[in-house]
């Protein structure tokens, strides 16, 4: 028998996770969907159940990878963005994956904004509003400040396409559609990590930058996989235009003279 060729796309959302697989005409011919509960962090705020969004795609790889009709070549991860998984050294999850939703201290924001150049200018500097914990930045800077015991055991914090990648790879990886989402992360006029990422030892916790679109060759029970390292949801979404739209967004407007 005759397999076709596929990719394997996670597609996890807060609130739907999807598993689909894509033929070489971008058909889709396999989908899954579901929802897991959330459980609670350790104030009883409600947040993703990390763990058990791990053990659905572990478990789920070995059924699309031994499909008798389906050569699964490639896999990559979308994903929202704004929150950070914190790994040990061997990868796993050492705390909550906390939800972005969860009000910021107001003490603590005033205290970053203050002595990194105030909210409008550090702002516009690092095209992040002012949005507490969906600046995921921010929430490094409380783990530091309110947990600094549990700050220093992380070795890695990834942000959660790029954790989902490295379930796979082994490798601990960032990516700029990740990091350039509101994150407070990224100084855009330098072009690099703002100050205060240095400044406060996070830059430390944080792993390599690689582009979107890089690849990494990787072994799954047997199964050689050319795997993504994944992408923030709302790039994911916005990169196939970007790659595909030749013309400029002028070109079929009417001129009115």
């Amino acid at each position: 028998m005759t397999k076709q060729n596929a990719i394997a796309v996670f597609d996890i959302g807060k609130t739907n996770k999807k598993l689909l697989l894509f033929n070489e005409q971008y058909q889709i011919i396999f989908e899954q969907s579901l929802k897991f509960e959330e459980i609670n962090d350790e104030d009883s705020f409600p947040c993703e159940d990390v763990l058990a969004l791990t053990e659905w795609i572990k478990n789920s790889l070995p059924a699309i990878l031994n499909l008798e009709n389906v050569e699964v070549k490639a896999i990559n991860f979308s994903a929202y963005g704004a929150s950070f998984v914190h790994v040990d050294k061997e990868g796993q999850p050492i705390a909550p994956l906390y939800n972005y939703l969860k009000p910021f201290p107001e003490k603590l924001k005033q205290q970053f904004y203050n002595q990194y150049g105030g909210e409008i200018h550090f702002s516009q500097v690092t095209a992040s509003p002012v949005l507490g914990n969906l600046n995921s930045g921010l929430q490094l800077y409380r783990l530091k400040h309110e947990q600094p015991v549990f700050f220093n055991k992380i070795f890695c914090s990834l942000h959660l396409p790029q954790y989902l990648s490295s379930m796979i790879t082994q490798k601990n990886h960032s990516d700029i559609t990740s990091i350039g989402c509101h994150t407070a992360l990224w100084d855009f006029r330098e072009n690099h990590y703002h100050d205060w990422v240095h400044k406060e030892n996070i830059s430390a916790k944080l792993a390599t930058i690689l582009p979107s679109d890089e690849v990494i060759c990787a072994q799954w029970n047997e199964h050689t996989l050319q795997v993504g390292i994944g992408m923030h949801d709302s790039s994911a979404a916005f990169n196939w235009h970007m790659e595909h739209q030749h013309e400029s967004f002028q070109s079929g407007c009417v001129d009115r003279k």
